[in-house]
């Protein structure tokens, strides 16, 4: 799978799976405003991500690139807290 460069805020460069990268939907949403390709070697700016949070944020994204899509919201539905994963809740802590 092709890979995208991701540049922290620190200046530090990090080299990740497309689609691990957008399972973060900021960065996913980033990608189509700047209408970049899966196969372009540019390097995508996180001004306001420092290495330490853009570390943690590929952690849980390559953890979690495998799940199926989040349901559509439901307005009427309450936002839940007790079906967040084990993992989730140790990678939280």
């Amino acid at each position: 799978m092709p890979n995208i460069k991701l540049q922290s805020s620190d200046g530090e460069i990090f080299e990740v799976d497309v689609e691990i990268a957008k399972c973060s939907v900021t960065i996913k949403t980033m990608l189509e405003d700047l209408g970049m390709d899966d196969d372009e070697e540019e390097v995508v700016p996180l001004p306001n991500v420092n290495s330490a949070i853009l570390r943690k944020v590929i952690q849980w994204a390559t953890y979690h690139k495998d799940d199926p899509p989040p349901p559509e919201e439901d307005e009427n539905k309450e936002k839940r807290t007790d079906d967040i994963s084990s993992w989730d809740a140790d990678f939280l802590k």
